[in-house]
């Protein structure tokens, strides 16, 4: 699997990897990069079918996307990484610390799960999405996204009405059978789970403080005002959060 991504920052920087929510790609993070940059060599990378990626030719699970992050990091000669992901980008993050915990220096967890509800919701949007596109998703994204005095919601609404209809309904499919609960104990890497207060789609209830309590040591904090891209509508207190969880944690960034 061949993973459209880009890096940013000094060279002989630790490397930071930023994971996308589901419908968004690199762009998402555009409001942390000033800061982790200063600090980090920070890679990010699109979706199947999202931004740069391109279309899957078949499916796939978000395991697969945790071995297409290691082979990133594999072909760059990078040991050790920290990961941040938001949504689907946070349970590729999961994955990736259940798959190859060597590589993993400090894990953030946003607005994510270790199960995104049961399968049936999943492979009733991707098939709506291959049918139609993403166009009647994106008519109502601001609202899952965002708390409705957001005013900046179009950017990542564009982001959605850009991504490819096959690559969209893929990932509605692995997360149709990504569950990790059973497996959260087995997570060694240090984590901070981070929910938005008035998110409807992975609530702090149910969802983020699953990770909390099945993650060995992890630490939950809930952004007030933010809904499910806490990082885009609170971008200060999120961003904050990253880097004082990675300067508290990750003993060992040499990559």
């Amino acid at each position: 699997m061949i993973l459209h991504h880009r890096f940013d920052g000094p060279e002989d920087a630790p490397v930071l990897v930023l994971g996308p929510s589901l419908g968004t790609g690199t762009e998402l993070w555009r409001p942390q990069m000033a800061a982790l940059t200063e600090r980090f060599r920070v890679l990010r990378y699109d979706l199947p079918g999202h931004g740069g990626s391109p279309s899957p030719e078949r499916g796939f699970t978000i395991e697969d996307l945790a071995g297409a992050l290691v082979d990133i990091l594999d072909a760059r000669g990078i040991r050790r990484a920290a990961y941040a992901g938001v949504s689907l980008g946070g349970a590729v993050g999961t994955a990736l610390a259940l798959r190859a915990p060597e590589r993993l220096g400090a894990l953030v967890l946003i607005c994510t799960s270790p199960r995104f509800g049961g399968p049936e919701g999943w492979h009733e949007r991707a098939a709506l999405v291959r049918r139609e596109g993403t166009a009647p998703l994106a008519e109502t994204a601001a609202g899952r996204w965002f708390t409705p005095g957001f005013d900046g919601a179009e950017p990542y609404v564009a982001m959605l009405r850009a991504t490819g209809p096959e690559g969209y309904a893929a990932c509605c499919d692995a997360l149709a059978l990504f569950d990790a609960t059973a497996r959260l104990p087995e997570i060694t890497a240090p984590t901070l789970v981070i929910a938005g207060a008035d998110d409807p789609a992975t609530p702090p209830e149910g969802h983020a403080d699953r990770l909390a309590d099945g993650i060995p040591g992890a630490r939950l904090l809930v952004i007030d005002g933010a809904a499910h891209l806490a990082g885009a509508e609170r971008p200060g207190p999120v961003t904050d959060a990253i880097i004082a969880h990675l300067d508290q944690t990750w003993k060992d960034p040499a990559g």
